[in-house]
């Protein structure tokens, strides 16, 4: 896979999608925006080659990416592990978190992605 950050011919989409972000995303990014959990650096819609990643830590080379519920259809979950797949065959570790978690239970959820830096 090519590994060309932020590609240009994808902008136009990084774009729609930071400003079209479900509310779950929203909420996520106010607490990691700013480097505000634990001094991490995170980035929001960020290209890996053709992929698109919800939020990205480049210093733990994390990539956490909120799922609803179209994610339980098989075809969009064999498409997601495609993706982990992919992340992983480049160093990047993916750690999934359902909508209604995130937003029924923010702090278990910053307590996980605090579990998965080095």
């Amino acid at each position: 896979m090519d590994l060309k950050r932020n590609r240009k011919d994808l902008k136009e989409v990084r774009r729609s999608l930071r400003s079209n972000a479900t509310s779950s995303e929203a909420v996520l990014w106010s607490s990691l925006s700013g480097s505000k959990l634990d001094g991490r650096k995170f980035r929001r819609q960020y290209g890996i080659g053709p992929l698109v990643l919800d939020f990205y830590c480049p210093s733990e080379r994390l990539c956490v990416e909120l799922d609803g519920s179209v994610h339980h259809d098989p075809t969009v979950s064999m498409n997601d592990q495609w993706r982990d797949e992919q992340l992983k065959a480049l160093g990047i570790r993916t750690v999934r978190i359902e909508n209604v978690e995130l937003l029924a239970n923010l702090d278990g959820v910053l307590d996980l992605i605090r579990k998965h830096f080095r």
